[in-house]
């Protein structure tokens, strides 16, 4: 099964591969090698510590791997705007009772982090936007109640 990724969250972890393959692989075989010198490996802090991150290395280079094979990459840029919330787009909503505006861009599960103002497609607010188009209003059901949004905008950038 494919996944939806934004162009932005696969370049981010084609970024991260490359580092993990061409910078953090040779440190750690270097350190690797290094501890062997030192002697009797059972009592090797460095020895230990440099395979165990060597592990923890390797695996990440087996997830990112994993979540590339399975994305499908969306480029919601070379999308023509319609005013519709679809995948990868950015919208401006406006809580209906407070007129407080928020901005949030919808991404797939893995690059969501409400910091950088980024939410899952698999969120309640994201799975209520979907498909609406400006000016619509929507109710989403919060963990507090029900809580209407105006859609204000639907940027593709």
């Amino acid at each position: 099964m494919k996944y939806p990724m934004t162009k932005q969250g696969a370049e981010a972890l084609e970024v991260e591969l490359k580092h993990l393959k061409t910078e953090m692989r040779p440190q750690i075989t270097q350190a690797i090698a290094e501890a062997r010198e030192l002697g009797d490996l059972k009592e090797n802090a460095e020895y230990h510590a440099a395979r165990e991150q060597q592990g923890m290395v390797e695996a990440r280079i087996r997830d990112i791997e994993g979540r590339l094979s399975n994305a499908q990459v969306i480029d919601v840029s070379t999308i023509v705007p319609t005013g519709k919330v679809i995948f990868g787009t950015t919208v401006t909503i406006a809580n209906v009772d407070t007129e407080e505006q928020v901005v949030y861009q919808i991404v797939g599960d893995d690059e969501a982090d409400i910091k950088l103002r980024k939410i899952s497609v698999s969120s309640p607010i994201a799975r209520a936007l979907i498909g609406k188009e400006e000016g619509e209003v929507v109710a989403v059901r919060t963990p507090g109640g029900v809580v209407e949004y105006e859609l204000v905008e639907v940027s593709h950038k």
